[in-house]
């Protein structure tokens, strides 16, 4: 199974959504991102995370000048059918339950926990007090950064042996001629399926905290 290791920090990693801090100079940086299921050209996507005693961070740096947003309203929806990040946390390979965040550009935060068989439960949030998300655009492209305590991700069984088990993805709109929105689905991961799911075991990689 794909490692990314999560290096150690000891000082606080202070977010602007910019992921502008010099610690993120400790930080490894992924890049290794596909779309097994299309065939048009991925812009560089980059993620990196750190952690410390207190807080699990990470970086989203994505290079798109064509960024797509739904903004009819701040809902789940609207989120759903924008470009974004997203992180899956699992507490093992049955996904029974596992917890996501896709997080949109502004940054709107979409959190549910879910079951098998795409069983999602829009109505349950992860801790308001412990999670914190910022954005940012610029002419290449958008930035997302956050930070989860690592209090909640063991609350919830997420850390096992300095392990976090995660799926690492992002949505991709494209304009269509009919002037809907289609997307491309981008993953760390191949889960080797016919079509797009990233709601299944073979999607998710390791995130190994290092000490």
């Amino acid at each position: 199974m794909k490692t990314y290791k999560v290096n150690q920090i000891t000082k606080n990693l202070n977010i602007t959504g910019k992921g502008d801090s010099s610690l993120w100079d400790k930080a490894n940086v992924l890049t290794d991102f596909k779309s097994p299921w299309d065939s048009k050209a991925i812009d560089r996507i980059q993620f990196k995370a750190l952690w410390d005693n207190d807080c699990f961070f990470f970086c989203f740096r994505v290079e798109d000048t064509n960024v797509y947003i739904d903004k009819t309203d701040n809902t789940k929806a609207s989120i759903n059918n924008s470009d974004r990040v997203e992180l899956f946390f699992r507490q093992d390979k049955n996904l029974n339950p596992y917890y996501c965040f896709e997080i949109d550009p502004l940054p709107r935060v979409m959190d549910f926990i879910a079951h098998p068989n795409k069983n999602f439960n829009f109505n349950w949030n992860w801790p308001k007090a412990e999670i914190d998300v910022k954005s940012s655009f610029d002419d290449y492209g958008f930035t997302v950064e956050g930070v989860i305590s690592i209090k909640s991700l063991k609350a919830f069984n997420l850390i096992k042996d300095n392990v976090i088990e995660t799926g690492i993805y992002r949505a991709k709109y494209y304009l269509q001629k009919d002037g809907s929105y289609e997307p491309t689905w981008i993953t760390w991961i191949d889960p080797k399926t016919e079509t797009p799911n990233f709601h299944i075991a073979s999607s998710f990689g390791l995130l190994k905290l290092e000490e």
